[in-house]
Protein backbone atom coordinates (compact mmCIF):
# COMPACT_ATOMS: atom_id res chain seq x y z
CA UNK A 1 0.00 0.00 0.00
CA UNK A 2 1.21 3.69 -0.93
CA UNK A 3 2.14 5.73 2.25
CA UNK A 4 1.45 9.73 2.21
CA UNK A 5 2.74 11.89 -0.11
CA UNK A 6 5.97 13.25 2.12
CA UNK A 7 6.82 15.87 -0.30
CA UNK A 8 3.98 18.63 -1.09
CA UNK A 9 6.05 21.10 -2.34
CA UNK A 10 5.75 20.93 -6.20
CA UNK A 11 5.79 24.74 -7.80
CA UNK A 12 6.75 23.88 -11.23
CA UNK A 13 6.33 20.84 -13.49
CA UNK A 14 8.44 20.79 -17.03
CA UNK A 15 7.22 18.49 -19.76
CA UNK A 16 9.82 17.76 -22.85
CA UNK A 17 8.05 16.55 -25.97
CA UNK A 18 10.46 14.06 -27.97
CA UNK A 19 8.45 11.33 -28.99
CA UNK A 20 7.49 12.96 -32.41
CA UNK A 21 3.74 11.83 -32.38
CA UNK A 22 1.09 13.26 -34.19
CA UNK A 23 -1.20 11.16 -32.29
CA UNK A 24 -0.07 12.49 -28.90
CA UNK A 25 -1.78 15.82 -27.71
CA UNK A 26 0.52 17.60 -25.89
CA UNK A 27 -1.47 20.95 -24.71
CA UNK A 28 -4.31 18.11 -23.78
CA UNK A 29 -1.93 16.87 -21.12
CA UNK A 30 -1.21 19.83 -19.69
CA UNK A 31 -4.84 21.05 -18.91
CA UNK A 32 -4.82 17.37 -17.62
CA UNK A 33 -1.93 18.07 -15.28
CA UNK A 34 -3.22 21.53 -14.30
CA UNK A 35 -6.73 20.60 -13.51
CA UNK A 36 -5.57 17.40 -10.95
CA UNK A 37 -2.98 19.80 -9.58
CA UNK A 38 -4.29 23.22 -9.91
CA UNK A 39 -1.62 26.26 -8.94
CA UNK A 40 1.41 24.07 -10.22
CA UNK A 41 2.72 26.09 -13.21
CA UNK A 42 2.98 23.76 -15.96
CA UNK A 43 5.14 24.37 -18.95
CA UNK A 44 5.67 21.92 -22.50
CA UNK A 45 9.15 22.28 -24.21
CA UNK A 46 10.69 20.25 -26.95
CA UNK A 47 12.56 17.34 -26.88
CA UNK A 48 14.86 16.89 -23.73
CA UNK A 49 18.36 16.62 -24.75
CA UNK A 50 17.82 19.89 -27.08
CA UNK A 51 16.31 21.85 -24.14
CA UNK A 52 18.87 21.33 -22.00
CA UNK A 53 22.47 20.21 -24.02
CA UNK A 54 21.85 22.20 -27.46
CA UNK A 55 23.63 20.46 -29.89
CA UNK A 56 25.40 21.96 -33.10
CA UNK A 57 26.54 19.58 -35.95
CA UNK A 58 29.30 22.13 -37.48
CA UNK A 59 31.53 22.42 -34.04
CA UNK A 60 31.63 19.15 -32.15
CA UNK A 61 34.52 21.05 -29.60
CA UNK A 62 32.14 23.60 -28.47
CA UNK A 63 29.41 21.77 -27.85
CA UNK A 64 28.56 18.03 -26.20
CA UNK A 65 27.50 15.87 -29.17
CA UNK A 66 30.36 13.80 -29.95
CA UNK A 67 30.44 12.90 -25.97
CA UNK A 68 26.86 11.97 -25.93
CA UNK A 69 26.95 9.88 -28.98
CA UNK A 70 29.69 8.03 -27.43
CA UNK A 71 27.90 7.57 -24.50
CA UNK A 72 24.49 6.41 -26.00
CA UNK A 73 26.53 4.02 -27.94
CA UNK A 74 28.06 2.73 -24.84
CA UNK A 75 24.65 1.77 -23.40
CA UNK A 76 23.22 -0.05 -26.22
CA UNK A 77 22.25 -3.17 -25.01
CA UNK A 78 23.64 -5.29 -27.69
CA UNK A 79 22.35 -8.62 -26.12
CA UNK A 80 19.07 -8.84 -24.08
CA UNK A 81 21.17 -11.67 -21.75
CA UNK A 82 24.19 -9.74 -21.22
CA UNK A 83 24.06 -7.44 -18.06
CA UNK A 84 27.03 -5.51 -19.50
CA UNK A 85 28.52 -4.91 -22.67
CA UNK A 86 31.84 -6.29 -23.40
CA UNK A 87 33.47 -4.03 -26.61
CA UNK A 88 33.24 -0.72 -27.29
CA UNK A 89 31.18 1.02 -29.41
CA UNK A 90 32.16 1.11 -33.20
CA UNK A 91 32.31 4.07 -34.97
CA UNK A 92 29.35 3.26 -37.03
CA UNK A 93 27.21 3.38 -34.11
CA UNK A 94 28.93 6.90 -32.75
CA UNK A 95 28.02 8.29 -35.56
CA UNK A 96 24.27 6.85 -35.77
CA UNK A 97 23.82 8.37 -32.48
CA UNK A 98 25.23 11.65 -33.78
CA UNK A 99 22.59 11.66 -36.53
CA UNK A 100 20.02 11.19 -34.04
CA UNK A 101 20.34 13.31 -31.74
CA UNK A 102 20.93 16.19 -34.23
CA UNK A 103 17.87 15.42 -35.74
CA UNK A 104 15.14 17.81 -34.51
CA UNK A 105 12.21 16.54 -36.82
CA UNK A 106 11.87 13.00 -36.32
CA UNK A 107 14.51 10.11 -34.36
CA UNK A 108 14.44 6.64 -35.32
CA UNK A 109 13.98 4.16 -32.52
CA UNK A 110 14.43 0.29 -32.65
CA UNK A 111 17.51 0.23 -30.41
CA UNK A 112 17.19 -0.84 -26.87
CA UNK A 113 19.28 0.64 -23.89
CA UNK A 114 20.21 0.16 -20.45
CA UNK A 115 17.27 2.37 -18.51
CA UNK A 116 19.44 3.06 -15.57
CA UNK A 117 22.77 4.64 -17.50
CA UNK A 118 19.63 6.40 -20.15
CA UNK A 119 18.42 8.24 -17.23
CA UNK A 120 21.71 8.93 -15.71
CA UNK A 121 22.60 10.93 -18.87
CA UNK A 122 19.57 13.00 -18.56
CA UNK A 123 19.81 13.47 -14.90
CA UNK A 124 23.73 15.00 -15.84
CA UNK A 125 22.14 17.34 -18.03
CA UNK A 126 19.82 18.82 -15.73
CA UNK A 127 21.34 21.87 -13.46
CA UNK A 128 21.43 21.09 -9.78
CA UNK A 129 18.78 23.93 -8.83
CA UNK A 130 16.47 21.77 -10.95
CA UNK A 131 16.81 18.19 -9.32
CA UNK A 132 14.73 18.95 -5.95
CA UNK A 133 11.65 17.46 -6.03
CA UNK A 134 9.84 20.78 -6.38
CA UNK A 135 10.42 20.89 -9.73
CA UNK A 136 8.93 17.35 -11.58
CA UNK A 137 10.56 17.12 -15.44
CA UNK A 138 8.93 14.53 -17.37
CA UNK A 139 10.46 13.72 -20.76
CA UNK A 140 8.81 12.27 -23.01
CA UNK A 141 10.60 10.51 -25.74
CA UNK A 142 10.24 7.78 -28.42
CA UNK A 143 13.67 6.00 -27.17
CA UNK A 144 13.67 2.55 -26.01
CA UNK A 145 14.95 1.61 -22.90
CA UNK A 146 14.89 -1.67 -20.41
CA UNK A 147 16.63 -2.92 -17.02
CA UNK A 148 17.98 -6.38 -16.10
CA UNK A 149 16.04 -8.99 -14.39
CA UNK A 150 18.04 -11.03 -11.86
CA UNK A 151 15.22 -13.88 -12.07
CA UNK A 152 15.77 -14.31 -15.99
CA UNK A 153 18.47 -12.75 -16.23
CA UNK A 154 17.69 -10.97 -19.05
CA UNK A 155 16.64 -6.91 -19.95
CA UNK A 156 13.20 -6.54 -20.56
CA UNK A 157 11.94 -3.47 -22.43
CA UNK A 158 9.97 -0.77 -19.68
CA UNK A 159 7.51 1.93 -20.53
CA UNK A 160 9.39 4.24 -17.81
CA UNK A 161 11.87 5.31 -15.62
CA UNK A 162 10.78 7.40 -12.57
CA UNK A 163 13.59 9.59 -10.84
CA UNK A 164 15.25 13.18 -11.97
CA UNK A 165 13.94 13.82 -14.51
CA UNK A 166 11.06 11.05 -15.22
CA UNK A 167 10.59 9.69 -18.52
CA UNK A 168 8.11 7.80 -20.19
CA UNK A 169 8.54 5.51 -23.87
CA UNK A 170 5.89 5.80 -26.38
CA UNK A 171 7.71 2.98 -28.01
CA UNK A 172 7.67 1.49 -24.40
CA UNK A 173 4.30 1.46 -24.20
CA UNK A 174 3.88 -0.56 -27.27
CA UNK A 175 6.61 -3.00 -27.15
CA UNK A 176 7.23 -3.71 -23.07
CA UNK A 177 3.80 -4.74 -21.99
CA UNK A 178 3.08 -8.44 -22.84
CA UNK A 179 0.05 -9.06 -25.62
CA UNK A 180 -2.13 -11.64 -25.40
CA UNK A 181 -0.65 -15.40 -25.42
CA UNK A 182 -2.88 -15.96 -28.73
CA UNK A 183 -1.22 -13.54 -30.02
CA UNK A 184 2.17 -14.65 -29.41
CA UNK A 185 0.49 -18.24 -30.80
CA UNK A 186 -0.31 -16.69 -33.70
CA UNK A 187 2.64 -15.09 -34.24
CA UNK A 188 4.82 -18.31 -34.13
CA UNK A 189 2.29 -19.83 -36.69
CA UNK A 190 4.30 -17.06 -39.14
CA UNK A 191 1.54 -14.76 -39.98
CA UNK A 192 2.66 -11.46 -41.16
CA UNK A 193 2.63 -8.38 -38.87
CA UNK A 194 0.11 -6.29 -40.76
CA UNK A 195 -2.57 -9.63 -40.60
CA UNK A 196 -1.90 -9.87 -36.92
CA UNK A 197 -2.10 -6.10 -36.40
CA UNK A 198 -5.58 -6.56 -38.46
CA UNK A 199 -6.72 -10.11 -36.38
CA UNK A 200 -6.11 -8.34 -32.95
CA UNK A 201 -7.30 -4.47 -33.43
CA UNK A 202 -7.76 -2.49 -31.05
CA UNK A 203 -6.45 -5.25 -28.20
CA UNK A 204 -2.96 -3.29 -27.45
CA UNK A 205 -1.56 -0.60 -28.17
CA UNK A 206 0.01 0.36 -31.55
CA UNK A 207 2.59 2.88 -32.81
CA UNK A 208 0.93 6.37 -32.92
CA UNK A 209 -2.14 4.99 -31.67
CA UNK A 210 -4.84 7.02 -31.68
CA UNK A 211 -5.49 6.26 -27.72
CA UNK A 212 -1.67 7.67 -26.94
CA UNK A 213 -2.79 10.46 -25.24
CA UNK A 214 -5.28 9.22 -22.61
CA UNK A 215 -3.09 6.59 -22.04
CA UNK A 216 -0.04 8.92 -21.36
CA UNK A 217 -2.37 10.83 -19.13
CA UNK A 218 -2.08 8.09 -16.68
CA UNK A 219 1.58 7.35 -16.87
CA UNK A 220 2.07 11.31 -16.32
CA UNK A 221 0.61 10.89 -12.75
CA UNK A 222 2.02 8.32 -12.25
CA UNK A 223 5.33 10.28 -12.62
CA UNK A 224 3.48 12.93 -10.90
CA UNK A 225 2.70 10.74 -7.51
CA UNK A 226 6.50 9.63 -7.91
CA UNK A 227 7.33 13.08 -7.23
CA UNK A 228 5.09 14.02 -4.61
CA UNK A 229 5.27 10.54 -2.52
CA UNK A 230 8.33 8.48 -4.14
CA UNK A 231 6.03 5.86 -5.13
CA UNK A 232 4.42 5.87 -8.86
CA UNK A 233 2.63 2.50 -8.61
CA UNK A 234 -0.50 1.14 -7.12
CA UNK A 235 -2.04 -2.14 -6.65
CA UNK A 236 -5.35 -1.57 -7.58
CA UNK A 237 -6.18 -2.65 -11.56
CA UNK A 238 -8.68 -0.05 -11.29
CA UNK A 239 -6.54 3.04 -10.72
CA UNK A 240 -4.68 4.56 -13.51
CA UNK A 241 -1.18 3.92 -11.12
CA UNK A 242 -1.21 0.17 -11.91
CA UNK A 243 1.87 -1.52 -13.22
CA UNK A 244 0.63 -2.89 -15.99
CA UNK A 245 2.83 -6.13 -17.43
CA UNK A 246 0.03 -6.90 -20.14
CA UNK A 247 -1.32 -4.50 -22.84
CA UNK A 248 -5.05 -5.81 -21.56
CA UNK A 249 -3.77 -4.72 -18.09
CA UNK A 250 -2.60 -1.56 -19.67
CA UNK A 251 -5.82 -0.63 -21.56
CA UNK A 252 -8.01 -1.65 -18.82
CA UNK A 253 -6.02 0.87 -16.13
CA UNK A 254 -5.92 4.25 -18.31
CA UNK A 255 -9.38 3.34 -20.36
CA UNK A 256 -11.89 1.28 -19.12
CA UNK A 257 -11.62 1.35 -15.36
CA UNK A 258 -14.55 2.20 -13.27
CA UNK A 259 -12.45 5.28 -11.74
CA UNK A 260 -9.66 7.01 -12.28
CA UNK A 261 -7.85 6.90 -8.81
CA UNK A 262 -8.59 4.32 -6.35
CA UNK A 263 -9.63 5.73 -3.03
CA UNK A 264 -6.31 6.04 -1.66
CA UNK A 265 -4.75 7.82 -4.15
CA UNK A 266 -7.87 10.35 -4.67
CA UNK A 267 -7.59 10.79 -0.95
CA UNK A 268 -3.91 11.55 -1.56
CA UNK A 269 -4.52 14.04 -3.78
CA UNK A 270 -7.02 15.81 -1.98
CA UNK A 271 -4.27 16.72 0.40
CA UNK A 272 -1.97 17.89 -2.29
CA UNK A 273 -4.81 19.88 -3.38
CA UNK A 274 -5.71 21.70 0.46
Amino acid sequence: MAEQPENLHLKLIHIYNGCFSKNLNFPEIVTCLQAVIPGVAVHLHGEFIHCHAPLDAQNDERNPVRTLAETFAGIKVIDPRQRKRMTPPLPGEVEYEKRRLLNTSRQPWGILYDAEAFLEIYNALLPGEDKGMHVLHLAVTNQLFGTWDTGDLRYHARTSIYGIPCIISTTGLVEAPAKSRTYYQSRQMGLAYETLEDHFQGEFLVHDDRRLTEVMKGYVMQALFYCLGGDPFCSDPNCRLYNAHWQHELLHAQLNAPYELCPLHTAMLKIVRA
